[in-house]
């Protein structure tokens, strides 16, 4: 099973610290050895890094932990194939254009028999996570070929994600660089790091990080992971059917289908 790994916050935030917990459990401390990537916003461009050698090991992977990128909305993945080859096609997360926006995905979990129905968005590569990716976004396009705020298609967007639930395991990340949803089937957990900022340990490498020394008063980070990444805080478990849709750090709308 693979593992995700998002972020929202209200002003450009590392990730690094969270990242680099992650990648040890790509071969390391975790079986994801099938490759990783990871999305950063800035502004409506999406920088998306991605491997198909394990996160452990990559040079890649290296580089991002070398070159701290600050964003406010950040997708990442680490991969253990149940379903298409590993290669750099298969590797997430998976980016489509729609409305004007680059739309991020990862998915965590196997969908038994899909067979998405052909629309304007196809597949590159041979993953039932792509082309449920796919199937999402065509179902949203076919029912608002035109742009539309967040809250008026998150209908769709719940309804598609309860669908693929049925069918399997999905706990997916998506984005359009403005908000972050999220969508948990099995596993998906949670935190808010605000002032009274503290330190913070990670649990896969003898990494500490003291967020006070990094953050201001007003800064607002939420980090949703499949497994929690710290060993000294307090991490909120999702309960499975429950969505959620964060912007700048903050729940704005949550439900439970």
């Amino acid at each position: 099973m693979c593992e995700l790994l998002g972020m929202s916050a209200n002003v450009p935030t590392d990730i690094v610290f969270s990242f680099t917990g992650l990648m040890q459990r790509g071969g390391r401390t975790g079986p994801h050895r099938d490759g990783w990537g990871i999305g950063f916003y800035e502004g409506r461009g999406l920088r998306l890094f991605q491997d198909p050698r394990a996160s452990s090991e990559s040079e890649v992977a290296q580089l991002v932990q070398r070159y701290p990128i600050k964003s406010e909305v950040v997708i990442g993945h680490i991969r253990q194939a149940n379903v298409g080859r590993v290669c750099l096609a298969n590797t997430h997360p998976f980016m489509r254009e729609m409305w004007g926006r680059n739309w991020c995905f990862a998915h965590n979990g196997q969908l038994a028999d899909f067979q998405p129905v052909q629309g304007f968005y196809r597949p590159v590569g041979d993953t039932d996570s792509e082309a449920a990716f796919c199937e999402l976004l065509n179902q949203l396009r076919t029912a608002f070929p035109e742009p539309v705020a967040v809250q008026q298609f998150l209908p769709v967007l719940v309804s598609a994600c309860v669908h693929f639930h049925h069918q399997g395991v999905f706990n997916c990340l998506l984005s359009d660089g403005d908000w972050l949803f999220a969508f948990c089937s099995t596993k998906l957990v949670q935190i808010t790091r605000r002032a009274p900022f503290g330190p913070a340990h990670l649990k896969d490498v003898d990494v500490i990080v003291d967020f006070q020394g990094q953050t201001t008063p007003n800064d607002v980070v939420t980090v949703l992971a499949t497994e929690p990444l710290t060993a000294n805080e307090q991490w909120t478990l999702q309960q499975p059917g429950e969505w959620s849709l964060w912007r700048s750090g903050e729940c704005v709308l949550r439900g439970q289908s």
